[in-house]
């Protein structure tokens, strides 16, 4: 795996990471994008939230609902630890 494959590796296991911890947290995701006037503010709200950046919580308000369900969050958790172990052998994700 080159530089740039890794990096690239690195973003997607962060936005992939950030899905699976906004599925965990369903009820305060969608407690504050109720709230929330915009998607600015949203968005703002959901990085203080889960600590998250703002690419990764436009992604997760880009998510349909149905994707928040058990087996969408098992499928999404197995693909983030792919690309970790693709990442501490070096190999491709």
């Amino acid at each position: 795996m080159n530089a740039e494959q890794r990096r690239r590796a690195e973003d997607t296991l962060r936005v992939v990471d950030a899905l699976v911890t906004a599925m965990g947290r369903r009820e305060d995701v969608f407690h504050v994008v109720e709230d929330s006037e915009d998607l600015d503010e949203a968005i703002r709200r959901l990085m203080e939230l889960l600590e998250l950046d703002e690419l990764s919580c436009r992604v997760i308000l880009d998510m349909q609902v149905k994707g928040f369900t058990r087996e969408r969050r098992r499928i999404i958790a197995a693909h983030a630890e792919e690309i970790r172990s693709s990442l501490s052998s070096g190999g491709q994700p």
